[in-house]
């Protein structure tokens, strides 16, 4: 498989949950993944949040997507980077506007925390692989 198709999955499944780790304890929230690509998978949230300092802390992440019905999963692992290129944060805040709502207007607001998970490994999973996850076959990126 390509990193391609799981991007295709990401896109079509964007409600997803991220896990980082504060100290030793793991923090999932829900979040509305921005868009993936072969580059990776990128997100969108704002510098007052736990979830910036938990990642400037340590960039590791996971990111379970799934399916409607359950039926199929992903998981992604491994680090993000912050995304600083302006032309990118603009198109951010053109193709999500609701960040509008929270004062963000222009691409080097400090508010506004674009990042990407650009490399790791991923998987697909469904309910037929309960018992066998260390044989599912995983891409790296």
């Amino acid at each position: 498989m390509s990193l391609k198709e799981y991007a295709d999955f990401a896109n079509e499944n964007r409600s997803c949950y991220l896990a980082t780790v504060e100290g030793d304890q793991p923090r999932v929230r829900c979040l509305g993944m921005w868009y993936a690509d072969e580059t990776g998978f990128y997100f969108q949230a704002q510098s007052v949040k736990a979830l910036y300092r938990q990642l400037q802390q340590n960039p590791k992440v996971e990111v379970y997507f799934h399916t409607k019905d359950f039926s199929r999963a992903m998981r992604v692992s491994g680090k993000v980077r912050f995304i600083e290129d302006l032309e990118v944060r603009a198109r951010c805040i053109e193709e999500r506007p609701f960040v509008k709502d929270f004062g963000i207007t222009e691409p080097d607001n400090p508010l506004l925390v674009v990042f990407q998970l650009y490399t790791g490994e991923a998987y697909f999973w469904g309910m037929g692989d309960s018992m066998k996850e260390h044989l599912i076959p995983r891409i790296k990126f």
